[in-house]
């Protein structure tokens, strides 16, 4: 008995560890993200538009764990921090095709539409192509797939959840900072 109660103490002693060393991990991750993304935009505001996505992609973390019953566990949360970096990359060639597309038309609402109805079918087609590459994990039903089945699912659906939100949300949010005189366009001007 006194094995277990010391062994519970060093196991959720070892989790908090772990999920503090994974939060800081990813602080730094995105700290990079984001000055890469400032030097390729040559702009502050643009890379928070492009790691819109990281946030929305954790609603479908969250979804994903609720409709399939299954807690938010330690892999659930790997899962997400490598989330993170799939998804930007969807952002990152939707806002820089809303650029060129603005460049050519200077209209905002143009270059949203024409950028999205020119990237829709890749982005879609690579969140299907992955989505099917990691069904047979999700589907698996033996002890050992049991473990990273929660990875999955917050691949998976954060995936999902990312891919719609970012071809909805991300060229109109871009279009309000634009309104406002914030994206790059207006920093030449």
């Amino acid at each position: 008995m006194l094995w277990r109660k010391t062994h519970g103490k060093v196991s959720s002693k070892s989790a908090a560890e772990t999920g503090n060393s994974m939060l800081k991990s990813f602080s730094i991750g995105l700290f990079v993200v984001f000055a890469i993304l400032s030097f390729q935009f040559r702009s502050y505001i643009e890379p928070l538009i492009v790691m819109l996505a990281i946030p929305l992609a954790l609603i479908g973390v969250f979804w994903g764990h609720y409709l399939l019953n299954y807690d938010l566990t330690m892999p659930s949360m790997l899962g997400f921090t490598s989330l993170a970096g799939i998804v930007v990359n969807n952002s990152i060639l939707l806002v820089q095709f809303i650029k060129e597309n603005l460049v050519q038309t200077n209209d905002m609402r143009q270059a949203a539409i024409h950028a999205t109805t020119n990237r829709i079918r890749a982005i879609l087609i690579t969140t299907a192509t992955t989505t099917a590459g990691l069904m047979p994990i999700l589907l698996e039903q033996s002890i050992q797939a049991q473990v990273i089945i929660p990875l999955v699912v917050a691949l998976i659906f954060g995936l999902l959840a990312s891919t719609l939100l970012v071809i909805l949300i991300l060229p109109a949010f871009y279009g309000i900072l634009d309104d406002f005189g914030l994206t790059e366009r207006h920093s030449k001007e």
